[in-house]
């Protein structure tokens, strides 16, 4: 398990389809306190944070998790009503996954389904790695 912060980043600017309505800030809300009634477990390890789009725009509400030398998930479809408890469950999952790998059968109820994207985690690469390559 990696000790670096983990965060779960909620687009603010997902609207419902034919709406005004940005879900995003409802969800963070929501989230937050779901993360810190899930304390010791998930919460003081996760930062919840708004950013203003990450073009997930047709399967609104989008949220990421992300931390250093794991991969990083996106995913769509996301209601503030009804997947909190999925969320919570993925961040406990995610925060002991030493590489953040985890196929998508393994994940929480609907965030088996609603993966737009998983990033591998950045690669360091050393002067011993370059030598292998040359």
């Amino acid at each position: 398990m990696s000790r670096e912060s983990h965060k779960i980043f909620v687009c603010t600017s997902c609207r419902h389809n034919g709406s005004d309505f940005r879900p995003g800030f409802e969800l963070i809300a929501k989230l937050r306190e779901a993360l810190t009634c899930a304390l010791p477990v998930a919460g003081n390890d996760f930062e919840v944070s708004g950013i203003a789009c990450m073009a997930g725009c047709s399967r609104p509400c989008t949220v990421a998790y992300r931390a250093n030398e794991k991969a990083t998930y996106l995913f769509g479809d996301i209601d503030p009503e009804t997947d909190i408890d999925d969320l919570v469950a993925f961040a406990r999952q995610y925060r002991v996954l030493a590489n953040g790998w985890c196929n998508s059968a393994d994940r929480p109820g609907k965030l088996r389904r609603s993966a737009l994207a998983r990033i591998p985690a950045a690669m360091s690469v050393t002067e011993a790695d370059t030598a292998t390559v040359s």
